[in-house]
Parts: C-alpha cells; structure tokens; sequence
C-alpha cells in the first residue's frame, strides 16, 4: 500500500471538509440543535457516500442524483437560522443517537449524493493504485478532522450561551454566527438554483468561515463581565 497517496487524499478530505457548504450546514445545525457531534456525524454521512463510490457503485449512485435538492436544503437551513434570530428560544440539545437518525448524518449523504466535488473525483482518480476502500476511509478520515473540529466549536458557542455565566460575548458571538450562516446559507441556495458554480473558491470561502469560528469562539470564552441577556437571538 502506497502510503503517500493515502495522505494526499487524506489531505483532500481535509481541504474538502472546510469547504464553505459543509461548514454552513454544520454550524447552521449547531445552532438549531447543538451537539459536539455534528461534524463528525456530517463528515461521515457524506464521506460513506465518497466510500461507496470509490468501492464501485458510482454506476448505481450516478443515477440516482440529488443535485436538484441540495439549494432547497440550503434555503432551508438558512431560513430556520433566520427564524431563530428573529424569534430567539431555547436551543434544542440533541442526543447523539438522535443527532444519527435525524440530523448532520442524513444531511451529509444527501448532500453528497449525486454530487462529486473535484476533490472526490481527484481521490476515485487514484484508486487504480490503492485499494478503492482504503481510498474512500482516508478522504472520511480527513473531512472527519476538519468537520468535526468545526462541529465542535459551533456548538460551544451555543452552549455557552445557556450557562448561568453567559454574558454579551457569548450571545453576541452566537447571534453573528446566526448572521453568517444565514447569508451563507441562502446564497449558496441562490447559486444552487441560478446553476452558477463556485466549487473553485469555496474552500477558500470555507477557510475564512473557519477562520471567524475560532475568533469567535475564543473571544466569547474570554472575560465577560457584562450581564447575560435574556434573549440572545441564539
């Protein structure tokens, strides 16, 4: 087994799963239902649909596309975030098991069904030289990293928004991640229906995204000494 190509694709699975969509869909989640779970969940619902194909079912998959769904999942979850802003409640914290069998996991596969990304074509290109399954667990591996460090981090922000010491960081960090995965969200929804393609800079779109989370998440966890507020948009 070639070891280096196995850490190219796993490094692909590690650029791809900062892409702007994912991130978008993970924290959008995270905010409606927060769970540490959710990118890893995401990571693996979509990269078991990456695995499937490298083993050779692409013939059966390719037929079964779900393009067409993917700008009103999109619209969707932007328009749940906005709602949550607009009329901000408690948030829901989801179990794992529940998180397994209604949320990131299934939004994962139907995101990636139908869909292949130049990364995912870049990593089946390869699996002439190394075992096709291998192939599919290294991409998993690597979006399971950089999704589930981003699932992570989404939903501390919210969490720290419902302890008894949250305070005006917390819930502002909370409401501008709401802001973002709103306008993120409902655009690449608009792409999605125009037919217009930004594969080619969503990472790049997706590393700044990233970027944001972490400042906002280690900014909210600094010293507030503002009371909480009660409702936060959160």
């Amino acid at each position: 087994m070639d070891l280096s190509i196995l850490a190219v694709v796993f490094s692909l699975g590690l650029r791809h799963g900062l892409d702007a969509d994912h991130l978008a869909a993970i924290d959008g989640l995270s905010r409606l239902r927060p769970n540490r779970w959710n990118g890893v969940l995401f990571a693996l619902g979509h990269g078991g649909i990456v695995t499937v194909l490298a083993v050779g079912f692409q013939a059966i998959l390719g037929n079964f596309n779900l393009d067409w769904l993917s700008p009103y999942l999109f619209l969707g979850i932007g328009l749940l975030n906005l709602w949550r802003l607009l009329r901000p409640q408690a948030h829901i914290h989801s179990s794992l098991m529940r998180g397994i069998q209604f949320g990131p996991l299934m939004l994962g596969i139907l995101l990636a069904i139908g869909f292949e990304s130049s990364s995912q074509i870049a990593a089946l290109a390869l699996s002439s030289q190394v075992a096709p399954l291998w192939l599919g667990l290294a991409f998993t591996g690597g979006m399971v990293i950089s999704d589930g460090v981003d699932g992570f981090l989404a939903s501390r922000i919210q969490y720290s928004t419902q302890s008894a010491q949250a305070g005006s960081r917390a819930n502002l960090a909370s409401t501008i991640m709401g802001w973002i995965v709103v306008v993120v969200s409902i655009g690449y929804a608009t792409l999605g229906l125009a037919k217009i393609d930004i594969i080619s800079i969503s990472w790049l779109l997706g590393l700044g995204l990233f970027t944001i989370l972490i400042a906002l998440r280690l900014w909210s966890a600094g010293t507030d000494s503002t009371p909480p507020k009660v409702n936060s948009g959160a």
